[in-house]
């Protein structure tokens, strides 16, 4: 079963509309809902270019099953925020979703050359965080009260992997397959 993660492209715009509307998927996501097409597409148009945010989509046997990427590439800070949507409910629990980051992981050290990467979940978000710390993230503190999250406010988690870290236990020269 390949994993692999290519640029997000206009085409997958559909698929990323229907998977962050469904209510199981959504849960955790901090999105205007629902997200429609129209504004996905300006979304789209007005990232061209920018390099300091990597967009992907995560395939698997060819098929789309969901969203990961990089956002906020700071290259002076050499750091980056990561984010994962595995949108295809029957393509969950297979080890997708942790392929798929150690791919991105994997990106952000080796082609980008970062030095951190992060994320911020929600405390609620117990299955994600088992993804999280099964990859090599650990968990460096709670955020209390920080995000509104469906009209309450919501303890976030702040997780990060350092470049030092992931070298000790995975290949520094491996390639990340991302095209």
């Amino acid at each position: 079963m390949p994993v692999t993660i290519r640029r997000f492209e206009k085409r997958d715009i559909p698929d990323k509309v229907t998977w962050v509307n469904d209510t199981e998927n959504n849960r955790f996501l901090h999105y205007d809902l629902p997200l429609e097409i129209e504004k996905t597409e300006k979304w789209f148009d007005n990232n061209q270019g920018r390099t300091d945010r990597f967009d992907g989509l995560i395939e698997c046997d060819g098929v789309a099953v969901g969203l990961i990427g990089l956002l906020s590439i700071d290259k002076k800070s050499s750091k980056a925020e990561y984010y994962i949507l595995l949108g295809r409910h029957d393509y969950k629990g297979r080890g997708i979703a942790k392929q798929a980051s150690r791919l991105i992981i994997e990106y952000g050290f080796n082609t980008l050359g970062l030095n951190r990467i992060y994320l911020f979940t929600e405390k609620d978000n117990v299955t994600a965080q088992r993804l999280f710390e099964r990859v090599g993230f650990v968990k460096e503190g709670c955020l209390r009260g920080d995000i509104l999250s469906h009209g309450q406010y919501a303890d976030r988690y702040v997780y990060g992997i350092m470049r030092e870290d992931w070298e000790k236990t995975n290949d520094p020269d491996s390639d990340t397959g991302i095209r």
